[in-house]
């Protein structure tokens, strides 16, 4: 009977991901109109905004890399002090928006920004300078949060052999450590490039003429409702995306053969310690610059003509509905992270823990598949699959769109705790007349707690940063507090727009402490 409760669940699993993934992906390439395909590819703006999105991403994505590259390298190759403090410092960055990127890029660097009036000097900050540096300041820390996890699973061993055949640090550096990350860096670029690629966050605030696909879909798809051609865009949005996927798909199936014998063993070199310690606290000083932005603004009067001290910004936010607003966020991000957690894990439960077959070979690759759908995209597929349905325009179409759009990173979280177990704990629970349902309750639940509440924190966090995925869903009731920057940001309202980002970066704050201080108290029930 209960493993029949068990199949049951399944298939609840089987339908949900059908209906939230694959069915309105379906609908966007059926939506596409084959006129209108010759009309996006040969319109003159086409090619001009292929190209700027490439370079842009391109130029973004290089440097994004090597500066995440840097900061792990620092962080797990030197002995500098306070590691998990810089560590948590430098993903500062993802508790805000990416839209909130590029407004603090102009409250410091713009035509009238705190840094140009100070030093006067204009960068020209509107434009690929812009972007560039918004998706920057927006992508490395998922880059960097990757590489650390990379660094971690080095084994030592090879490169005492390297000292004792007398190479050098910069041979060893390419010899030995490029060539072992290769397939894992291959993964990191494609991710990075995805992410800044689908973003219309940065350009939409700092792109001033130059103009990227995935703004241009906003545009069509918001100002003009052409589904069409929005559907177009989002399809050549997804290729990417899909390659960033395969190529995944491609490193795991290939697989690690190396163990690791020996933990890396950091040697003494003040020299290069110095160097780190600049490098990090530099890091530091320039992440936090576009936050102190948004806190001074919050309590300025009028900026620039008027900076004394004044509340009148915060109760203007008030009174334009920033409390509503933000209960909103703080419903669907809860109820997506609780609702999100319980499919999430039992899919996981389901490819990690049963047997191999078609069906879960298919519940694994759907679930994943929703790692190469950027958020815009997935938007889009709602609007066009769900339109008409008693979902449609409710506040729960934005739990199941934010659902989906993060599902594969804590799905991967709980798949990989879940396969850490003994493959054979299932034969002897049935020898013995244990259902799976109860070694989900009393084993893997359990065994799995700070899996479970990382995989809350992930869900949480992300669900009140995100614009992309419910920027075409959402209407003046439900939407959420993020959405209300680009709102803000084209009545010119600086100030209420810099309380929004301090605001979603606080509630992410103590979300985060709350999150630590569980872990904490989780260990101490072991």
């Amino acid at each position: 009977m209960k493993n029949r409760t068990f199949r049951a669940g399944k298939l609840l699993v089987i339908v949900f991901l059908l209906i939230s993934v694959v069915f309105p992906l379906a609908s966007l390439v059926l939506n596409i109109q084959m006129e209108d395909v010759s009309k996006v590819i040969s319109a003159p703006q086409f090619i001009p905004m292929l190209f700027n999105s490439l370079l842009a991403t391109s130029i973004a994505t290089a440097l994004s890399v090597v500066i995440a590259f840097g900061l792990a390298w620092c962080v797990n190759r030197t002995n500098i002090r306070y590691k998990q403090v810089f560590s948590i410092l430098f993903t500062i960055p993802m508790l805000i928006p990416s839209i909130s990127h590029g407004m603090g890029l102009v409250l410091l660097l713009g035509d009238n920004g705190l840094i140009t009036n100070f030093l006067h000097i204009n960068i020209g900050l509107y434009g690929y300078l812009g972007i560039i540096i918004g998706s920057i300041l927006y992508s490395f820390p998922v880059a960097f949060l990757m590489l650390t996890d990379i660094f971690k699973y080095e084994d030592y061993t090879t490169y005492e052999a390297a000292q004792v055949l007398g190479l050098s640090k910069k041979q060893q550096f390419f010899t030995i450590t490029l060539p072992n990350m290769k397939g894992a860096l291959i993964s990191v670029i494609f991710a990075t490039f995805t992410m800044i690629f689908t973003d219309y966050g940065v350009p939409l605030v700092v792109g001033g003429k130059i103009m990227t696909l995935p703004v241009y879909m906003y545009r069509e798809v918001i100002g003009l409702l052409d589904f069409s051609k929005g559907a177009i865009i989002g399809v050549i949005l997804l290729i990417p995306a899909f390659i960033a996927f395969f190529m995944d798909l491609k490193n795991e199936s290939s697989g690690n053969s190396s163990t690791i014998t020996r933990s890396f063993q950091i040697q003494k070199n003040k020299k290069r310690d110095i160097i780190s310690y600049f490098i990090c606290i530099l890091t530091v000083f320039l992440v936090s610059l576009p936050i102190l932005a948004f806190v001074i603004l919050s309590f300025v009067k009028q900026y620039p003509i008027d900076m004394s001290f004044s509340l009148a910004n915060i109760k203007e936010a008030f009174q334009l509905g920033v409390g509503m607003y933000l209960k909103n966020s703080l419903a669907i991000a809860l109820v997506t992270s609780l609702v999100g957690i319980c499919v999430i894990y039992f899919t996981a439960y389901i490819t990690a823990r049963a047997k191999r077959s078609f069906t879960n070979a298919a519940l694994h690759l759907i679930a994943m598949v929703s790692l190469a759908i950027p958020g815009v995209v997935l938007g889009l597929c709602y609007v066009i699959f769900f339109e008409g349905s008693l979902l449609y325009g409710t506040i729960a179409i934005l739990i199941l769109v934010n659902t989906i759009h993060f599902f594969a990173s804590p799905y991967l979280m709980a798949y990989n705790s879940l396969k850490k177990f003994n493959e054979n704990l299932e034969d002897i629970s049935a020898c013995m007349g244990i259902s799976k349902l109860k070694m989900l309750f009393d084993v893997y639940i359990p065994c799995t707690r700070a899996t479970i509440i990382e995989m809350f924190s992930y869900l949480f966090v992300n669900c009140m940063v995100t614009i992309s995925a419910v920027s075409f869903l959402a209407n003046f009731r439900n939407m959420p507090l993020a959405l209300l920057i680009p709102q803000f940001d084209s009545q010119s309202l600086i100030e209420a727009t810099a309380f929004i980002s301090v605001i979603i970066l606080l509630v992410n704050s103590i979300l985060k402490l709350a999150v630590y201080a569980v872990k904490r108290y989780a260990q101490t029930l072991r």
